[in-house]
């Protein structure tokens, strides 16, 4: 790897809370190791149930984890942003990749394959630690999720998903359709035109052209709890 690429990578790699226990031997150890890869908008990085591809570290755009029902159905687990990283579950048990990925944007990632992975922690135990606080916190993620699927109604899981996307709290969510949205909180397009129609009559958005605008960010804090 070049040394323009590995200072590149090793930036990339202190900015991420995951390897912030490294110190510079390691951290450059693990730059070397990454591999640079380009992605388009809506390019597929993996599927569910392929062999594990690795270690994947956002350096630059946007990437969708998802899940596909037998009948066609998507359900976004996560989205992604710099600086974050995704499929270690893979990497660390051997198993297929437990998700799907795409790039929601053109996206650069850095990606460390499994062998190499588990030669880094065998060798820096201070990266093992980072992986288990990162997946302690994945795990408060996903019960999370599953609070919200099973005990919030779609409104209020819909008020929650734009106030968590607002930018500056006050625009949301980055051009996200309909039908994103409904993936995202596991619902169709349909329901959520219907709750974003009723948070408009109700003054707590309004939308100009592509853009969402929230009004009344208490008021849609309100409903989030409902």
């Amino acid at each position: 790897m070049e040394a323009d690429t590995v200072d590149s990578s090793t930036e990339l790699l202190r900015s991420v809370p995951y390897f912030a226990r490294l110190d510079e031997v390691a951290l450059g150890a693990v730059a070397r190791a990454a591999i640079e890869r380009r992605y388009g908008k809506g390019e597929v990085i993996f599927l569910e149930g392929d062999p594990c591809a690795g270690l994947c570290i956002v350096e630059k755009g946007r990437v969708k984890l998802f899940k596909v029902s037998r009948d066609g159905r998507e359900q976004v687990v996560k989205m992604l942003g710099p600086r974050e990283f995704f499929n270690e579950v893979a990497v660390l048990d051997g198993g297929p990749n437990p998700l799907s990925a795409m790039a929601a944007l053109g996206s650069v990632l850095r990606i460390i394959d499994r062998g190499t992975m588990l030669d880094l922690l065998a060798r820096y135990p201070a990266l093992a630690v980072g992986i288990i606080e990162n997946l302690a916190a994945r795990a408060r993620h996903l019960l999370s999720l599953v609070e919200d699927l099973s005990l919030r109604t779609v409104s209020a899981r819909l008020a929650k998903l734009l106030l968590t996307e607002a930018v500056g709290g006050h625009e949301a969510p980055r051009r996200m359709t309909q039908q994103e949205m409904a993936a995202q909180l596991g619902t169709v397009r349909e329901t959520v035109g219907r709750a974003l129609r009723d948070f408009e009559e109700e003054g707590l958005i309004r939308f100009d052209r592509h853009r969402l605008i929230i009004l009344d960010q208490e008021g849609l804090e309100n409903r989030a709890m409902v």
